[in-house]
């Protein structure tokens, strides 16, 4: 009769058992576990943005804010950017400050950032491009304009934006530099006005940012000393009562972000 040694047993059991308990360690995810093996592992991922953005700007930002949403909107296909309301800032301001329901405000100057946070509907804007005003003819320059003194010829059609809209205040600062009292036929309430006037050949000059002047070859641009001293900061904030925060949030964070002042920067607007 053959006896069957119980300790050999005993041991080959004990070594298969640590075995099989080492190789299910490392599946279930020891050191040298890959836990994209594993589809239950944990993986901390944020959730993808959902909602729909309202975006009140500057008529001055239409180009930029345009191709900007578009660029937002294919990172984040379910956010929906609805129609942008471009207007003049203090218009857009007045609107904010009584109620209009938006999520993100970019405004052409501080002063009317300044309102929409004193009232409460925003804290923390921040500064994302500069801009510049320009003179601006209809194309063949028919008025003979040859610089800002020519803008106090009554014998010429000018137009200019108002005084409380961004571009009005800085045409107010460059004329005053330059002891310049312009004959102005009419006030526009925003840039975008001003510009159409022009390129109709409704006016025979006007004073617009050198951005709204690039977006057209019915005006010509005609050399503007001083703009540079009249510059414009132009400043974003995510409004408190936004309806969808973490979209308004991640919109404000794509303008400031080398894409987004990329965008800004090829139509001519400059950094903050």
């Amino acid at each position: 009769m053959i006896r069957t040694s119980r300790p050999r047993f005993a041991a080959l059991a004990l070594l298969t058992a640590a075995v099989l308990t080492a190789s299910g360690c490392a599946a279930a995810g020891g050191p040298d576990a890959d836990p994209s093996a594993d589809p239950d592992a944990s993986v901390s991922v944020a959730p993808e943005l959902t909602g729909d953005l309202t975006i009140f700007a500057a008529a001055s930002l239409k180009a930029g804010f345009d191709e900007l949403a578009e660029r937002f909107e294919q990172q984040h296909p379910q956010v929906d950017v609805r129609p942008i309301s471009y207007d003049g800032s203090s218009t857009l301001a007045t609107q904010l400050v009584e109620g209009a329901p938006a999520d993100v405000f970019a405004s052409a100057d501080e002063a009317n950032m300044t309102k929409v946070v004193a009232a409460g509907v925003a804290t923390g804007p921040e500064l994302f491009a500069t801009n510049r005003l320009t003179l601006v003819v209809p194309a063949g320059n028919p008025g003979g304009v040859t610089g800002l003194a020519d803008l106090d010829d009554p014998d010429l059609a000018i137009v200019l934006c108002a005084a409380e809209v961004p571009c009005g205040a800085a045409s107010t600062t460059l004329l005053d530099a330059a002891g310049v009292t312009a004959s102005v036929d009419s006030f526009e309430q925003n840039v975008t006005a001003v510009l159409t006037k022009v390129a109709t050949g409704e006016a025979d000059a006007g004073l617009v940012y050198v951005t709204d002047a690039a977006t057209t070859t019915d005006v010509e641009t005609v050399t503007t000393e001083g703009a540079d001293g009249a510059l414009n900061r132009y400043p974003i904030v995510a409004l408190q009562d936004a309806a969808s925060p973490d979209v308004a949030a991640a919109f404000v964070a794509f303008v400031l972000s080398d894409t987004g002042r990329g965008v800004l920067g090829d139509l001519g607007f400059g950094a903050p």
